[in-house]
């Protein structure tokens, strides 16, 4: 796979002058997001106290009655609440405390855990913020896009929340250019479960007569190190060693890159890891494991149906022992090189709306027609698999890599995670289509307009959006954008009333394409 390298290394180190102040903004703007978003109202009524002037920013009215007002924009920054002196600057400790009260009038409900992964998340970013200015990142353009998430989820309120001390998780942080080898285990052969395409796996070192070989990610062996201590007693693992080779972490966490597995080719593995990360645990779970290879297929079908340049980087299969079925859980998914293509280099679309140092949305000369290429590699294959095969894609920022060529022109889009796909007509196809429009309309063509139109002032990215959905002759699209709102996933309410992270909740946002020619 030929690079590109986009991405200039960096001038000088990432130190901040002020570590703190800089967590507190980054972990600010996702927090004022889901509360903007999910539970506070515009305030337009006049305010009888002599401070009162919104000196121009937005006003909300939270639950419970408090005055809260942001400098607005795709990242909301400095919010202050109304006092009896006037607006008063607060900083992400009071934030946080501030959204819990609105929470409780809102909902009727206590929560003492997500205030805390509140709280974590603010302070991971000030780990990594400082791990960060020690560390090199990656010069492969690809690698950095993967591990340049410091923010995360621009609409979750604890996107970086890792729990546990900060030495059990950094040396595996994507966010700190980590890479680390992985663990190999022997598993005695009679408890192995192993199902679909996993000869990858064998590559990866020799395992002992009576034995197969099973990699695992240091950091879940020691999450569940009590749990397996039995297994490693009487001999059903047996430690083997380490990988020859590093592997790197993507934005995902527990999903790893090996960009030399064996000479010439890359493979991603994708593992359980004992962490709630935004909405659940990590787990791989039993019922999404024995599903995999049946979504897997589907999934490949219609890529072949939709055809290239767009492609689909196949679960291929998993592996794990039937004494730890979720805990050691493996998933081989297809590398990058099979499928690329010639002289394109693929970035996390993730990375695109959050920025980094050479991003080529920020660069674009001419923004418009990068946008226009943006668009038809994303959105045909995405509504072709819904229409011609009922495979509702997972599309969200975090699951699509975006190829460009050396100009840095879009030129290829590339789909990844079955284990988020739904298919029809076990979904039905009103949720479906939902889900559809949350992820690939909502989380993420719409944060990359966004993030275009302020790199670009003067562009509006959303006729040519509009455009490129109207191509499409689905019977839900003209519904679509005749509709004054689209579906908002609730994060936070998802995570206040400790739903099942899986269990969507959408509430109604105002549509951007309404009323756009």
């Amino acid at each position: 796979m030929e690079r590109v390298d986009l991405l200039p290394p960096p001038s000088g180190a990432d130190a901040p002058d002020d570590v703190a102040e800089r967590a507190d903004a980054h972990a600010a703007v996702p927090l004022l997001n889901c509360l903007l978003r999910e539970v506070a109202a515009p305030h337009s009524a006049p305010h009888s106290a002599p401070h009162s002037a919104s000196d121009g920013r937005p006003v909300y009215r939270l639950p419970g009655g408090r005055l809260l007002r942001v400098r607005g924009g795709r990242r909301p920054a400095e919010p202050e609440v109304y006092a009896a002196d006037g607006w008063r600057r607060v900083g992400h400790a009071a934030l946080v405390e501030l959204a819990a009260e609105a929470l409780r009038h809102h909902t009727g409900l206590a929560n003492h855990e997500l205030p805390t992964e509140m709280t974590d998340s603010r302070d991971v970013v000030a780990a990594l913020l400082r791990a960060r200015a020690g560390t090199a990142p990656p010069r492969d353009p690809y690698l950095r896009s993967e591990q340049s998430l410091i923010t995360g989820h621009p609409h979750h309120p604890a996107p970086k929340a890792r729990g546990g001390p900060h030495a059990d998780w950094l040396p595996y942080a994507p966010e700190a250019h980590a890479r680390f080898p992985l663990t190999l285990l022997a598993v005695r052969a009679d408890t192995v479960v192993d199902e679909g395409d996993t000869a990858a796996l064998d590559a990866l070192g020799q395992a002992p007569p009576g034995y197969r070989l099973l990699p695992a990610h240091p950091w879940q062996l020691d999450l569940t190190a009590d749990a397996l201590a039995p297994a490693f007693a009487d001999g059903r693992l047996i430690r083997l060693g380490t990988t020859g080779f590093p592997v790197w972490p993507t934005a995902a966490i527990r999903t790893v890159y090996a960009p030399e597995y064996v000479t010439g080719q890359d493979l991603f593995l994708k593992f359980s890891l004992d962490v709630r990360v935004t909405n659940d645990i990590r787990r791989l779970w039993r019922h999404d494991l024995l599903k995999l290879r049946r979504t897997d297929t589907a999934v490949t079908e219609a890529f072949e149906s939709v055809g290239p340049p767009a492609a689909w980087l196949a679960d291929r299969g998993y592996r794990t022992a039937d004494f730890a079925f979720e805990e050691l859980a493996v998933v081989v998914r297809d590398g990058l090189r099979a499928v690329l293509l010639p002289g394109a280099t693929p970035l996390l679309a993730a990375a695109l709306v959050e920025g980094f140092p050479g991003s080529p949305l920020a660069a674009a000369p001419d923004p418009a027609a990068w946008w226009e290429a943006y668009l038809d590699a994303v959105v045909p294959p995405v509504l072709a698999a819904f229409a011609d095969d009922g495979v509702v894609l997972e599309a969200h920022l975090q699951n699509t890599l975006v190829a460009v060529d050396a100009d840095g022109i879009p030129v290829q889009a590339l789909f990844r995670d079955a284990e988020g796909v739904k298919l029809l007509p076990d979904t039905p196809r009103a949720a479906g289509w939902e889900r559809l429009v949350y992820c690939l309309v909502v989380n993420h063509l719409l944060e990359i307009a966004g993030a275009l139109a302020e790199h670009h002032p003067g562009l509006d990215p959303r006729p040519a959006l509009r455009a490129a959905l109207a191509r499409h002759d689905l019977p839900e699209i003209p519904a679509l954008l005749a509709a004054p709102t689209l579906p908002a996933k609730t994060n936070l309410l998802l995570r206040w009333t400790d739903a099942d992270g899986a269990a969507a909740r959408y509430r109604p946002l105002p549509n951007p394409l309404y009323g756009v020619s």
